[in-house]
């Protein structure tokens, strides 16, 4: 509901000559903001820690990885866009002291900033998950993670629809809202658990489950009583597959569903990896958030070094106001072996 505040009060500014259209207008943005709640990627599959933290070293194909993912939301819509900033990085560890199984260590840092009104998150957690080969074509992992959380406003960048005075905003006039703390943190936690199987060379199958703000923390500007705006937990579940067709094609079909509240996302689609050779690889694919996006993709890896690119493009109501430009998401990630190539186990297709 903060986040929903600030979104209103940031459409006030942008169009406080149009009455008419405005409430049309927030009337729609409404409806489709309160479906999604906490930070999300489009790119779900590229964001592995902040999906489920049994993901932490759940790495098929490599020893380790590092990524950088970026979320720019509403750029026609907004002044000041929707920026999310993840990076994250884990590693497999112990592969060669723990008979059929290695923990995972990873590290995830979270910045967003949320429109004109200054609102400012951080999330910075550390996670661990432990991987148990169950004979030699399944693989069962578990894991969490731990972390420090921050939100911040500036409540200076504010107006609200009690300071219009028929003409103008005046921030003189007393909005009538009463902020308690400016500046909030708290302690935050997430479970998971993770599923693989990859009965031969040309199949790996994985799915997932977690649980977010298992601690349920307290998060709110305007009250300090421990049970005021509690966060609801969050629900993910994923699966996912690795399809080897032929020498020069792989296929990664996704499915993703989260709940907060009464809140949902389903998105469903395909990416596929195409090998031109001298360890270069060529992405394409398409997703859909079910009522709200289409999401092509286009991406391009060279030594173990992928780029990706996805552009929401809007299909609920909200397409009349942007354009049906949604956001951009860009990934850029590296993985690596800890030795030379093939020196580790590998469970996925690769080419």
């Amino acid at each position: 509901m903060q986040l929903f505040g600030l979104f209103y009060c940031n459409l006030f500014r942008m169009v406080q000559k149009r009455k008419i259209a405005l409430l049309v207008l927030i009337s729609l943005c409404a409806a489709f903001f309160t479906k999604a709640q906490d930070l999300h990627f489009s790119q779900f599959f590229n964001s592995p820690l902040s999906t489920n933290p049994a993901n932490t070293g759940f790495i098929p194909d490599a020893d380790y990885r590092i990524g950088v993912h970026f979320r720019n939301q509403w750029p026609s819509v907004l002044a000041s866009p929707y920026k999310t900033l993840s990076i994250y990085a884990d590693a497999q560890l112990f592969r060669d002291r723990i008979e059929n199984g290695w923990l995972g260590l990873g590290g995830l840092l979270l910045s967003d900033q949320a429109g004109t009104g200054g609102l400012h998150s951080t999330k910075i957690y550390g996670s661990i998950a432990y991987h148990q080969m169950l004979g030699s074509s399944s693989l069962l992992t578990a894991g969490f993670n731990v972390g420090w959380a921050n939100k911040r406003i500036d409540q200076t960048k504010l107006t609200f629809p009690s300071q219009f005075n028929g003409i103008f905003f005046d921030n003189t006039i007393d909005p009538g809202v009463v902020f308690v703390n400016n500046n909030v943190s708290y302690f935050d936690m997430q479970v998971g658990m993770n599923y693989a199987y990859f009965p031969d060379e040309n199949t790996y199958i994985n799915a997932g489950y977690s649980i977010h703000h298992v601690n349920r923390p307290q998060e709110t500007f305007f009250s300090e009583s421990p049970d005021s705006s509690r966060i609801p937990m969050r629900h993910i579940g994923f699966i996912n597959a690795l399809l080897k067709v032929n020498d020069r094609v792989i296929i990664n079909p996704n499915a993703y569903f989260t709940m907060q509240a009464k809140s949902h996302e389903l998105m469903l689609g395909m990416n596929a990896n195409y090998d031109l050779g001298g360890e270069k690889q060529l992405i394409a694919g398409v997703y859909y958030r079910v009522g709200d996006a289409v999401v092509p993709m286009v991406g391009f890896e060279i030594s173990n070094i992928r780029f990706t690119f996805s552009y929401d493009v809007t299909t609920s109501g909200l397409r009349n106001f942007n354009n049906s430009q949604g956001a951009q998401e860009f990934n850029l990630m590296k993985k690596g072996f800890y030795g030379t190539p093939g020196s580790s186990q590998v469970l996925c297709p690769r080419f």
